[in-house]
């Protein structure tokens, strides 16, 4: 039985149409990618979908009795509350009966308390709640919220924005979902927490429908793409790249048929202007047929154009941009950069990758002379000029006219060699002119950003700081933007959490690597990525050398203590664990490699929930044995 059906579903804002006459159905065990252009409406379907958001027409069906998360782009939190507080707030009904139960509890210990009644409504909250079986959901919640890493009492108005959002992943997942609607997961967060949230989501088997432009988590989470353009919705199955193949194909056959269909017009418009011939000959089914092609025509809906991206270097800088020598920087006990040195020179394209709160801004004001090191040497190049995306938007007037973002007090800006009216440079990033003058606060994530893009493009600069410029630009516009700055002539340092986005831009890595150390690395993320496998690899095999060698030694002093501390059996049975925890880690990965391959939802979509019950059945006995493991191995010890 289907999760979720969306049938014959219409929206509209304006004179747009989001969604004309769509359907869409979800299957158990599906990750379904939902993806679109900026403005197609994937967030207002989402909404819908959760029961948030109204449908013009048609309806959403809801498998009854299913648990269902929503994490929205922007989720709303209660300043005030608590971590723990909010977390366990997204389970409804249940919530109020366990902040109730709490109260009464703490109010128990109060001197002057009416302990009969409050006793009295304990038992009744208890008795409410086991029914309903919050104790383990309260119980999920402590897990998540760990699993987060975040802090159950801390206030939710202190968190940053990639806690907030791990915030909501949390109170979305401490319900246990059936089925979960993620509205772009990866905002905010750091790649390392990006990759923990691909695996947790594979091997978690929960029903899943997304919206994302991280074409790495893309690819790695989605089973089935479903496309929103022009109000239809588009399915096709597999991962992101067999879609990639299967759009372009359709795209050139849409663009035959439409040829076709304007070619068939155009001579039925010469027919009918033919004067007094066409009268004499005029047949009227050949007129009503005329008529019905230009009511199709009029009715079709164009793909939305392209994004015209352009980006003035400016005046050449001097070829060194910047040099540090042995640089450090703290703030109190923190040691935010300790003992960097680099030589930056232009046109080199840095990426900085490293968790949230690392020091990525902090090391880029050093780079750029805004902040003054505690120790070591920061030199300048010269004729530097800077231009900034900030990540937060916070250059933008949310009061302000679009037209007064990009040219305040002037018609045209410059760019290069041209010269462009301010409408017209709004058209380049799909901005209508009866849009030009409307505020900043009226457009969506996606719009500001490319807006911030068109603010910064307009004025010539050298170097470019670039702070998450890949937050909620749609596909299409990321790939312009990666080729843009892969022509760029000036020096680059992007900040970014989009994987693949760094791979195609960058020639080398500053990377974070805990307790203040930065290191250079030749290429992207990938690079950097795989040399620090490598050098696990190394470190490990190294380990593993090393203790071949100890092995013989122990292993005879082992049996011994073993024996003499152990009965026979559990001897026997300490020998056989490792083994058996092995063969178990084994099943694990392939069941993992077999959820993750799209295929398994193509032909056989029924094994998924069982496949997924046998990987968490594999997880509890893996903690069984190694507490086993761990008991065995200390009385043998003791």
């Amino acid at each position: 039985m289907a999760h979720l059906v969306l049938s014959n579903a219409s929206l509209a804002f304006g004179h747009v149409p989001l969604l004309d006459h769509a359907d869409f159905q979800l299957d158990p065990g599906e990750r379904v990618a939902l993806i679109g252009r900026n403005g197609t409406g994937k967030s207002s379907l989402l909404r819908a979908l959760a029961g948030q958001g109204p449908l013009d027409d048609g309806g959403v069906w809801r498998q009854p009795g299913i648990r269902m998360g929503y994490v929205p782009q922007e989720p709303p939190f209660d300043a005030e509350q608590s971590v723990f507080e909010a977390v366990v707030s997204g389970m409804g009904e249940l919530s109020a009966l366990l902040a109730e139960y709490h109260a009464v509890s703490h109010a128990l210990g109060e001197p002057d308390a009416d302990h009969d009644a409050l006793l009295e409504r304990m038992h009744d909250l208890q008795t409410e709640l086991e029914s309903r079986d919050a104790w383990s959901f309260e119980a999920q919640a402590e897990k998540v919220i760990q699993r987060f890493s975040l802090d159950p009492d801390a206030r939710v108005g202190s968190l940053s924005g990639g806690q907030k959002k791990r915030l909501a992943l949390a109170q979305a997942l401490a319900i246990s979902p059936d089925l979960l609607l993620l509205d772009e997961p990866t905002n905010h967060l750091d790649i390392a927490a990006i990759e923990w949230l691909e695996e947790m989501l594979i091997s978690s088997g929960v029903t899943l429908l997304f919206i994302t432009h991280d074409r790495r988590f893309l690819d790695r989470v989605a089973t089935r793409i479903v496309e929103l353009d022009r109000g239809k919705l588009m399915s096709c199955p597999g991962s992101f790249s067999e879609y990639l193949v299967r759009k372009e194909a359709m795209l050139h056959d849409e663009a035959i048929a439409n040829a076709k269909f304007d070619k068939v017009l155009a001579q039925e418009e010469v027919w009918i202007r033919q004067g007094v011939k066409a009268r004499r000959t005029r047949n009227e089914g050949r007129v009503l047929r005329l008529e019905q092609l230009r009511r199709d025509r009029a009715a079709r809906r164009e793909r939305q154009g392209r994004v015209e991206l352009a980006l003035d270097a400016g005046d050449k800088s001097g070829k060194l941009v910047a040099e540090l020598e042995h640089v450090t920087k703290r703030f109190g006990d923190k040691t935010i950069v300790r003992d960097f040195s680099c030589r930056l020179q232009r046109g080199d394209k840095i990426g900085l990758i490293g968790p949230n709160g690392a020091g990525k801004t902090t090391l880029l004001r050093l780079i750029l002379g805004e902040l003054a090191a505690d120790e070591g040497v920061v030199r300048l190049g010269t004729k530097v000029e800077v231009a900034y995306f900030d990540q937060f938007r916070t250059q933008l007037d949310e009061e302000a006219a679009l037209v007064d973002v990009i040219s305040p007090g002037s018609d045209f800006v410059q760019i290069g060699d041209e010269r462009k009216h301010v409408i017209s440079y709004l058209g380049d990033f799909l901005f209508a002119p009866q849009r030009a003058r409307s505020p900043v606060k009226s457009l969506s994530g996606g719009e500001r950003n490319r807006l911030l893009l068109a603010r910064l493009f307009a004025r010539p600069a050298n170097v470019l700081v670039l702070d998450e410029p890949t937050n909620d630009l749609d596909i299409e516009t990321l790939e312009l933007l990666e080729e843009l700055l892969q022509e760029y002539t000036g020096t680059l340092f992007l900040v970014s959490h989009d994987r693949a986005f760094i791979d195609n831009v960058v020639t080398q890595t500053i990377a974070a690597e805990g307790d203040g150390v930065w290191r250079e690395y030749a290429g992207g993320y990938q690079d950097w990525a795989d040399y620090q496998s490598g050098r696990r690899k190394e470190e490990a095999a190294q380990a593993s050398a090393a203790k071949r060698n100890e092995a013989p030694a122990k292993a005879a002093k082992g049996k011994a203590v073993a024996a003499s501390k152990l009965n026979y059996k559990d001897a026997r049975e300490l020998e056989a664990l490792p083994e058996r925890i092995a063969a178990l880690e084994v099943e694990q990965k392939a069941l993992v490699a077999r959820l993750a391959d799209p295929a398994l939802y193509q032909s056989d979509a029924q094994d998924a929930p069982s496949l997924s019950k046998r990987l968490t059945e594999i997880d509890d006995e893996l903690l069984v044995l190694l507490e086993r493991w761990e008991s065995l191995e200390g009385s043998a010890a003791g």
